[in-house]
């Protein structure tokens, strides 16, 4: 069990931590002169007299109203607080703000220590216990015992029975069944001589072992664990719930600070928005409206950012509202990571939430569909409206920062959220789980993506776009009926911009399968739409297609033509163009027609390409330059391939139909 320590500055904090575990927490030798804690102190003692069993460790914050910033980075991950209050001062500022973040961290369990009670009189303990009952009342630590301590008093009483009280506290602990991905927030980073880069921290997820290949999240650092000490004890293993000192390779001490973590490679991506549930203080005084400045602290980490409400224009004291949290730097979080929230002089706590979507929208960020996302994983994430975190497994409640539905909230509900498909490396992440334990509701469909994801998507929603699809395609018929129909990717700009590319493809590729859609060329039709050539044009058209098959990578223009075939000019333009409506021909460029045969070659060719430019191209193809660009910008204007710098990327699962109406399948 890890306790952490809270309370106003002198109240005694450090001489109690001394005096449950025989160990200084004031390291520094500024604290040693100042008399105060100025960083975070560590201590640790065996549950058992022999030494073995269980390590009960313990965090000393600092209590000076300077130092709440390293104060937050302590609690997180912290299973039970420890309030100290000296009996001779008795409730004061600091007793406040401390007990005002560990409420909004969601600290469940804890104890009163009312130090500095051999310098008071009975009847002054009787009336601070009154006065702290009153205070927690509307607290998760309502009812915690409250123990009189004389921390300087060798033997005393009152610190042997608080001793009694943190292990049977920590027995009562119920053991966790951690299957998450691992996770540490690091709270100090050293170095020490042969040994090199060591970070230290809690553990708030999963589990590691030595030789263990992790991420620093942010930075996407490989760093390899090289041994590890878990609660001050050398181990080959560390788990959840303990403070771990991790020896890591592969990253200097210049590369990690205070409020980085270290992850599992699967958990590494970044963001600087973030939604989250948010609620302000009763007596914070605050109002916040869009892009309000505040300070945000997230595990070990101390950020700025700029508040967006989400669901009203502002937030009062003492309301909870959805908000996007809009930071410089990317950072890390996981759905149901606690923060609190600071003014925008950092000089007093106003509020603090949950994390909801570590990656928050950029574009479309109030909408319904959006909301109905973020509700979705309040309860997959087991946040509640009001602020405070739903009853979820009792060792994740028991913890700051872990979230009580990772790996237990309802992933059809997600799903149903996502009528374009969830990516599963995204699920993962939302989760904590690793792919191989995650599992899916029926009627879900597993889309393959590139680089090895998945792409799941519900029956339900897969159907919807598809009807969407055909409806669209109606539509087209009706407003253009001398048209065959869009291609693919401008069937898609019609009725589903916002789609995945895979499930686009993977959708119409079903239609295309079931008859449901045909394929003229490069056309999509419905089934009982034609258009149809009269006599005249489908003569002429059947001369004009053998000449363009013929000139392949170079076809005549519509001059040339025009002067082999003794046709009027523009009665050849007219019909190529008609010809490339219905599908039968590509317009390159004005006056310049490609069969679809050679075209679905030179697609091919720069599809092979390792690098797509205009020279790579024009050489693969036998092409001069010019040509060369203006089949490349033709294939980024069709949707084929994108543009990025003087590159054509072929899109990812993007189909370019060959000459017999089949799709050319691209990587």
């Amino acid at each position: 069990m890890i306790v952490g320590t809270a309370g106003h500055i002198d109240h005694g904090k450090t001489a109690l931590t001394r005096a449950l575990t025989g160990v200084d927490t004031d390291r520094l030798k500024e604290e040693k002169e100042r008399g105060i804690s100025i960083e975070l102190g560590y201590a640790y003692v065996p549950l058992e007299e022999d030494g073995h069993g269980d390590i009960l460790g313990i965090i000393d914050v600092p209590g000076h109203e300077k130092f709440i910033r390293t104060m937050a980075a302590g609690i997180t991950g912290i299973d039970f607080a420890l309030l100290v209050i000296a009996a001779d001062d008795g409730i004061m500022p600091q007793t406040l703000e401390h007990l005002a973040i560990l409420r909004l961290l969601g600290v469940r369990h804890g104890a009163v220590a009312l130090n500095k009670a051999d310098r008071v009189t009975p009847e002054r303990l009787q009336e601070l216990q009154a006065d702290i009952a009153r205070l927690l009342q509307d607290t998760a630590l309502a009812g915690s015992p409250v123990f009189p301590t004389a921390a300087t008093v060798p033997g005393d009483a009152g610190v042997a029975a608080l001793r009694l009280h943190l292990t049977a506290a920590s027995r009562a602990l119920p053991a966790r069944d951690e299957q998450r991905l691992f996770r540490l927030g690091v709270d100090r980073v050293f170095t020490l001589t042969g040994q090199g880069t060591v970070v230290t921290g809690t553990a708030l997820a999963g589990s590691v072992a030595v030789g263990d290949t992790l991420v620093l999240a942010p930075g996407g650092q490989q760093v390899r664990v090289r041994s590890i000490h878990a609660q001050n004890r050398a181990a080959g293993a560390g788990r959840a719930g303990q403070r771990l000192a991790l020896n890591l390779a592969g990253a200097g001490r210049e590369d990690i600070a205070r409020g980085s973590w270290v992850v599992a490679p699967a958990l590494a991506a970044c963001s600087t928005r973030i939604d989250a549930e948010l609620t302000l203080l009763q007596d914070s005084g605050a109002v916040l409206q869009a892009w309000s400045p505040v300070h945000v602290h997230l595990g070990a980490a101390h950020h700025t950012a700029n508040v967006v409400p989400l669901d009203r224009e502002s937030v009062r004291p003492g309301e909870s509202a959805r908000v996007q949290l809009v930071f410089e730097q990317e950072l890390h979080a996981v759905p149901g990571d606690r923060f609190v929230v600071r003014n925008a002089q950092a000089t007093h706590t106003i509020g603090g939430g949950a994390v909801l979507d570590p990656f928050g929208a950029a574009r479309k960020r109030r909408s319904a569909a959006r909301l109905g996302w973020l509700a979705a994983l309040a309860a997959f994430s087991g946040v509640a409206r009001d602020g405070e975190r739903n009853t979820g497994d009792a060792a994740g409640d028991a913890a700051v920062g872990r979230s009580a539905g990772a790996g237990g909230g309802d992933i059809a509900t997600l799903l149903a959220c996502s009528p374009n498909g969830l990516a599963m490396s995204a699920l993962v992440r939302l989760s904590q789980l690793p792919p191989a334990r995650v599992t899916l509701p029926p009627g879900v469909q597993r889309i393959p993506l590139h680089g090895g994801d998945e792409l799941l998507v519900t029956d339900s929603a897969l159907a919807g776009l598809q009807q969407h699809a055909l409806a669209a395609l109606a539509e087209f018929h009706a407003g253009s009926p001398d048209e065959t129909g869009p291609d693919p990717w401008r069937l898609k700009r019609i009725a589903s911009p916002d789609s995945e590319d895979a499930l686009w493809s993977h959708a119409m590729a079903a239609l295309l399968a079931q008859g449901a859609v045909l394929r003229h060329g490069n056309a999509l039709h419905l089934p009982g739409h034609s258009v149809e050539l009269g006599a005249a044009d489908q003569a002429l058209a059947d001369r004009l297609l053998p000449e363009l098959l013929a000139g392949r990578y170079d076809p005549p223009w519509v001059r040339s033509l025009a002067a082999t075939l003794e046709v009027p000019e523009d009665e050849v333009r007219r019909l190529l163009r008609k010809l490339a409506r219905a599908g039968a021909v590509s317009q390159v460029v004005p006056d310049l027609f490609y069969h679809p045969e050679p075209l679905a070659e030179l697609a091919r060719i720069v599809a092979e390409l390792q690098d797509a430019q205009a020279a790579t191209f024009r050489d693969a193809a036998g092409l001069g330059r010019k040509r060369a660009v203006q089949l490349l910008e033709f294939f980024d204007r069709v949707g084929y391939t994108r543009r990025v710098r003087n590159t054509h990327l072929v899109r990812p699962r993007k189909a370019f139909p060959s000459g017999d109406g089949a799709g050319l399948q691209t990587r």
